[in-house]
């Protein structure tokens, strides 16, 4: 296991989280949400069947990745990438950087981030982390990163 990616993942999973947190996102995240998960109560089911359908040791997160699609542009196909959400679970120390995935928040779902509190119910963990920890402000900005990353290069396009 590299020590250093579990530090990278620890300090993000701190930053993903404030004394309050919870609640809703802010409206560009949340119209995200729900364009990528149906509805923000749909994301926070999947996120938490995540958390506890995780075998062992590991991370679930939000990211943004890339998901293609072809637009008819007079009529020839032109092929774009779009960010969208999705909520992945990786083992051990593994970081979804490396499918090229930019991570939006996560919850640590090693047995030590949990144990003391919540002895062996993941889901209440997972729960009180969505409902009362989890910084839509963080996810906002991290978002918008995304975002920007994106669309880095990309001509500025008139729409008349």
């Amino acid at each position: 296991m590299d020590l250093s990616l579990q530090v990278w993942n620890h300090d993000f999973f701190w930053e993903s989280m404030q004394p309050g947190g919870g609640d809703m996102p802010r409206l560009g995240l949340l119209e995200q949400i729900e364009k990528d998960f149906g509805s923000f109560t749909n994301f926070k089911e999947k996120f938490l069947e995540a958390a506890l359908t995780l075998f062992g040791s590991g991370w679930v997160w939000l990211v943004s990745n890339n998901c293609a699609f072809l637009l008819l542009v007079v009529s020839a196909p032109v092929k774009r990438n779009e960010r969208c959400l999705a909520v992945v679970k990786t083992s051990n120390a593994i970081n979804p950087i490396v499918w090229d995935d930019i991570p939006i928040i996560s919850l640590d779902v090693w047995e030590h981030a949990y144990y003391l509190d919540y002895k062996n119910d993941k889901g209440k963990y997972a729960t009180v982390f969505m409902n009362h920890l989890v910084s839509w402000n963080a996810a906002a900005a991290r978002m918008a990163r995304a975002e920007a990353f994106v669309n880095l290069g990309e001509p500025k396009i008139p729409i008349a």
